[in-house]
């Protein structure tokens, strides 16, 4: 069986017009959602063991402010430039690269990839992960390459708006 852990970037700014999409940090609201979930995401089964995350700065926060609200956890994630993506199917030719070792993966990145994902996926049909939301899906595959025609099911969503 095969785990696929989703965390949406948190909130971002938009305050600084200048700034590129890469570049982008978070919100006020980002920061404090990052702190929230930190705990519910470990609390619906996070296991945080081959974190990886997109190379938006935005992305990088999240995943640094759910470990910082988390000190007891030893967190750590590699960036990757291919998942600062939007689309769901670079997702897919991604996760079909995994060494077949691996049982579990998290990515830290956007929607809608994140969104079609999960749709394309399972049989969750989400109108959006929202910003900070972490969503846990397992597959029957044995090997990376089967995702797309192995059982898939979301058995966790959970996003700010439910504890606030």
């Amino acid at each position: 069986m095969k785990t696929v852990n989703l965390i949406r970037h948190a909130k971002s700014s938009w305050e600084d017009s200048r700034l590129s999409d890469v570049n982008r940090p978070l919100a006020p609201r980002g920061i404090k959602d990052c702190k929230i979930m930190a705990g519910h995401i470990l609390e619906a089964g996070w296991n945080p063991v081959n974190v990886f995350c997109s190379r938006a700065q935005r992305a990088q926060l999240t995943i640094r402010g759910i470990a910082k609200a988390l000190p007891y956890r030893d967190i750590n994630w590699l960036i990757d430039d291919a998942l600062y993506t939007f689309s769901y199917g670079s997702l897919i030719n991604w996760l079909e690269q995994l060494d077949d070792e691996i049982s579990e993966v998290t990515l830290v990145g956007h929607n809608p990839a994140f969104t079609d994902l999960v749709n394309h996926l399972s049989k969750a049909r989400l109108d959006n992960v929202s910003t900070c939301a972490y969503v846990q899906m397992v597959s029957s595959a044995h090997v990376w390459a089967e995702l797309l025609s192995s059982q898939t099911e979301m058995v966790h969503f959970v996003k700010p708006k439910m504890f606030k």
